[in-house]
């Protein structure tokens, strides 16, 4: 007779991982791990900006080590280039990547633009040596054998992008308001690209443009009123000191390429001169334009003087009978564009405010200032926006 088997002992079932410490209650841990991972973020976010810090300072470091020797070595064309093409090899043979010619000419032109020299009162100044003119204002002054990150306290891609900036004081001012408004290189990239040092002292509202310089633009916004820049400049044109809108039309196509660009990314050319008969009257739309990222038409009125209230009228009968026969299916609704000489806001408030289309006005500039006009005016603006009393809280 076969023996029963025992019967198997009961085994208390095992209570889920709640990832919690014996003892322990939710909320207490988690606001544990929530402190840790901030401290964590915090750590690892100091960490890059120190090395980004380290690396700039140690490039500026390469550079001067390599004028130096330069400069005490053979007085012929070429030997620069030699240096240089030996560097490359024997130190990219040893740390990888990251020093090839084109890397190490950098370098080499970040020494050179950002030259250091010591003053009577100890400090020393971030002096450009390649351009006349303003310094680089006071820094603190370097200890041991490099610079400090607080000398360069922007990331090496932000000085590769400076150098790029021709004028002393151009590159002073967007080098101070990247530091000073925390800019990222795609912003910075971006305020460069669309000149907005020029932009800022030809344009009436400076203390807004450089407040809003420092509010981050989604890369994928498609508001309209994000794409227009107020004023525009158009110096390239070249025109003579009397010009009607007739020529002012003529060199816009004559520089049609510069123009485009000067409108910012994204616009392509439609027609010039586009007519439109509404009942037994013809009428001429001076540039007809499309948006890619907006999808649709751009109508462009170019006005030599001052903005009237006529000229809104005049753009929200073109953008209404553009947007009846001109637009594709698909498309969105036209936004309207009156480049004039001079406006007034106010004019500009009152003449806009029926109308419910996109309709904006921006000034254009066909000759810009001088350079040290440019500088003391951008300068003053900043000054004023310094001193300025805080609200109340």
């Amino acid at each position: 007779m076969a023996k029963k088997k025992p019967a198997p002992k009961s085994r208390t079932p095992a209570k889920p991982k709640t990832g919690l410490l014996p003892g322990s209650a939710g909320a207490p841990y988690h606001g544990l791990l929530s402190e840790l991972s901030a401290l964590l973020a915090h750590a690892r976010a100091a960490t890059a900006r120190a090395v980004n810090g380290v690396m700039t300072a140690t490039y500026y470091e390469l550079g001067r080590r390599i004028v130096e020797f330069e400069q005490g070595g053979k007085e012929r064309a070429g030997y620069g280039e030699e240096i240089i093409t030996r560097l490359s090899a024997d130190l990219t043979q040893q740390f990888g990547r990251g020093f090839s010619r084109s890397n190490l000419f950098q370098i080499r032109g970040f020494y050179l633009g950002w030259h250091i020299v010591q003053t009577p009162s100890g400090l020393f100044q971030i002096r450009a040596t390649h351009d006349t003119g303003g310094e680089f204002g006071h820094r603190p002054a370097p200890t041991g054998a490099l610079v400090t990150t607080e000398t360069f306290p922007l990331p090496w891609s932000h000085y590769v992008r400076l150098m790029t900036v021709a004028g002393t004081a151009a590159r002073q001012f967007y080098e101070e308001e990247a530091i000073k408004g925390g800019w990222s290189v795609r912003q910075l990239d971006r305020q460069i690209s669309t000149q907005f040092y020029e932009r800022l002292a030809g344009s009436k509202h400076k203390s807004e443009l450089l407040a809003k310089a420092h509010v981050p633009q989604a890369p994928d916004a498609i508001d309209p009123s994000l794409l227009v820049r107020d004023p525009y400049l158009l110096e390239f044109l070249n025109l003579a000191d009397e010009y009607g809108e007739s020529e002012l039309e003529e060199a816009i196509i004559r520089n049609l390429e510069g123009f485009l660009v000067e409108l910012g990314r994204g616009f392509t050319f439609v027609a010039r001169q586009r007519k439109i008969r509404i009942d037994a009257q013809w009428y001429k739309i001076d540039l007809l334009l499309f948006h890619r990222r907006l999808r649709c038409l751009v109508v462009i009125d170019l006005k030599i003087g001052a903005f009237s209230h006529a000229d809104a009228g005049q753009m929200n009968m073109y953008l209404n009978y553009a947007r009846e026969h001109l637009t594709e299916p698909g498309e969105n609704e036209p936004v309207g564009l009156i480049l004039c000489s001079e406006k007034s806001d106010t004019v500009v408030r009152y003449a806009m405010g029926g109308i419910n289309a996109q309709v904006f006005a921006s000034e254009y500039l066909t000759v810009l200032p001088p350079e040290d006009e440019l500088r003391a005016t951008i300068e003053r603006t900043r000054q004023a926006l310094s001193i300025r009393p805080r609200k109340s809280d």
